[in-house]
């Protein structure tokens, strides 16, 4: 994308790419059928955008900070139980896989998936750092559900860590399957435990 403030057509392609690409739940895309289906040409897209591959980090980046909001949004969602405290990225993980289950939301989830996987196996590609930018933006999530004093110690980073491991193991799992019962049963089970007050226990030497 050029280096430029964006005029108003590009964030208006952008946004129309962006909810095309979230239809499709895939992040590569052929410039032509997305340029006729949002009403602009190949020519126009790469002129605004650089490239195709500027034109896809753009997208990402799009998908990025919807998926970031909605997920402050799911975590924030409540009354006073879901502020900082004992168990309190229990809870707070229980809203986001609410919002991650719900069938609305299924399609930013495959285009994440896409992405994501897509930076990890182009590590060079347009699609660079997303897995870990994710990873980083997940956690920081959870990390402000968690009381200060504990949030802070390699216990805090290491539930924070196990939370995000069965959120998104069990997201995967859920848009291959669509078990959402099942998947659902399996978070909430593994979260009863963090949410009665269970914390990782690591020995002076950091094993557990």
């Amino acid at each position: 994308m050029s280096d430029a403030v964006p005029s108003a057509r590009q964030a208006e392609l952008l946004e129309a790419a962006y909810q095309y690409a979230v239809s499709r739940g895939r992040a590569d895309l052929s410039l032509r059928p997305l340029a006729a289906a949002i009403g602009s040409s190949p020519r126009v897209l790469l002129y605004l955008f650089g490239s195709k591959d500027g034109l896809v980090r753009a997208l990402l980046a799009r998908a990025r900070a919807d998926e970031l909001g909605l997920l402050e949004r799911a975590r924030g969602a409540g009354d006073a139980a879901c502020e900082p405290g004992p168990g309190g990225v229990a809870g707070a993980a229980g809203r986001i896989w609410g919002w991650l289950a719900d069938d609305a939301h299924r399609g930013l989830l495959t285009l994440w998936a896409d992405g994501y996987v897509r930076s990890l196996a182009e590590p060079d590609g347009p699609w660079a750092g997303f897995a870990a930018a994710t990873v980083a933006d997940w956690l920081a999530v959870l990390a402000a559900a968690q009381a200060a004093p504990f949030r802070d110690t390699p216990a805090g980073e290491a539930e924070r860590t196990l939370v995000l491991a069965v959120l998104r193991g069990a997201l995967l799992d859920l848009l291959a399957t669509g078990d959402t019962a099942r998947t659902t049963g399996a978070v909430h089970r593994q979260l009863a435990g963090l949410g009665a007050g269970e914390r990782p226990r690591y020995s002076p030497e950091g094993s557990s």
